[in-house]
């Protein structure tokens, strides 16, 4: 039997082997396909001026048009502001707090950990962002809410929480890292114990305490896996987490300023024009944005320490 035979051989085997494994990825793949690669086909539609009695196809091809509605407005440098501000605020933030969040419960026993494994992948499934506004809504509405309660049994005034824009940037960022933390430092968790043990024992026998152990052991072992992370987040840039910016604030006219971010624009101009060309050049925007970013920030980290880079 040739070799040629005999890798064939093997390869047939190899799959015959992981047919089962490979099976249980049809539903994610399924998703993938149908939720992020079927609707690229539709990309063409931010380049038309949709007329359905001609249909998509037959509808004229109107150039640049749809993109002019997101920088036109008197209100585009405020949402292209907002949504990149709070972004950064969400990625520096976020990954400080997920990793310290992951450094406490690395030092946890192991059985702990476990079942902080198994509840923190089914809390984050079973809280949807429209529970987590109610929730938001119980501790701010006007009559009803819990801080108001405080508030007034101290002898305070009760605040209109929905009309006061000053506090809502800090009340996004305080819910947006209440949501993803702790699922974010799972990831983190995991990294931490793939590090191999006899590091931590050879810091230990040169004197190092706990403080030094992760300084000069943990952090070092995790900043590839924390660059992987930030430089997925670079391609959400330009995107904003529409029920945090939409649900959380009620939708409220008097926060727009603090809370109106290119999403929010979008849908609000959607619901009032009908205009699904200008949604899709929004998208489009969004996507090549991103992209853009993405490649941007790898090649900064490829130039730095090239093992670190995506690609």
């Amino acid at each position: 039997m040739g070799i040629l035979e005999l890798n064939k051989k093997k390869r047939f085997t190899d799959l015959k082997k992981n047919l089962p494994l490979l099976a249980l990825t049809i539903p994610g793949m399924l998703y993938l396909l149908i939720n992020n690669y079927f609707p690229m086909f539709g990309v063409f539609i931010a380049f038309k001026d949709l007329d359905y009695s001609k249909g998509i196809f037959g509808s004229d091809w109107c150039g640049l048009k749809n993109f002019e509605f997101l920088f036109r407005t008197s209100e585009a440098g405020r949402m292209i502001r907002n949504t990149i501000l709070y972004n950064l605020i969400f990625i520096i933030l976020g990954t400080v707090l997920a990793v310290l969040v992951a450094l406490l419960m690395s030092e946890i026993t192991h059985m702990t950990i476990s079942k902080f494994y198994q509840g923190s992948m089914i809390l984050p499934n079973l809280i949807s962002m429209v529970i987590v506004s109610y929730i938001v809504y119980a501790f701010l509405s006007p009559e009803t809410g819990l801080l108001n309660a405080v508030i007034k049994s101290f002898g305070g005034e009760p605040i209109s929480w929905y009309s006061k824009k000053e506090a809502w940037p800090f009340i996004l960022v305080i819910v947006q890292m209440w949501k993803t933390v702790g699922y974010n430092s799972i990831v983190y968790i995991a990294a931490i114990t793939g590090i191999d043990p006899s590091l931590y024992e050879a810091a230990r026998i040169d004197g190092a305490g706990k403080f030094k152990q992760i300084f000069r052991v943990t952090l070092p072992q995790l900043k590839p896996m924390i660059t992987l992370m930030i430089l997925m987040s670079c391609g959400r840039i330009f995107s904003s987490d529409f029920g945090l910016f939409y649900q959380v604030p009620q939708n409220s006219g008097a926060l727009y300023s603090v809370t109106q971010t290119i999403d929010t624009y979008v849908y609000r101009g959607l619901m009032q024009l009908g205009d699904v060309g200008m949604s899709s050049a929004a998208g489009l925007f969004q996507s090549v944005v991103g992209f853009l970013f993405v490649f941007g920030a790898n090649a900064i980290v490829r130039a730095t320490n090239k093992e670190n880079a995506l690609f």
